[in-house]
């Protein structure tokens, strides 16, 4: 049975700065990640964006939403890595938080 993560991150960015933010850092992840993933794909649909991962034999989607005021993240685990949900949880709200910091975007 799959599990359900969801993380909402505030931020005084506004959509369009938050948005190119989280965009960056999804294409770092899958260019540093390459040679680890089997398959991964991203389709943004407005201030939406609809992933799908797929490596070691499992297959994750999530939806992440860019608001004005803060990020929301919906992660669908497969059964098999809902054991680590809250370790999941946890790195993707630290993540979040460090790429919607206020100052220069990370390179």
């Amino acid at each position: 049975m799959s599990k359900a993560i969801v993380v909402t991150v505030p931020h005084n960015l506004g959509a369009e700065a938050a948005k190119k933010r989280i965009a960056d850092a999804i294409e770092k992840l899958r260019r540093d990640y390459v040679d680890k993933i089997a398959h991964s794909e991203v389709l943004w649909t407005g201030d939406r964006a609809d992933l799908r991962v797929a490596a070691f034999g499992q297959t994750t989607t999530a939806q992440i939403d860019v608001l004005n005021e803060a990020l929301r993240i919906e992660v669908q685990l497969p059964w098999i890595l809902a054991a680590l949900s809250n370790k999941i949880q946890d790195a993707l709200t630290t993540t979040a938080k460090d790429t919607l910091k206020l100052g220069p975007p990370k390179a």
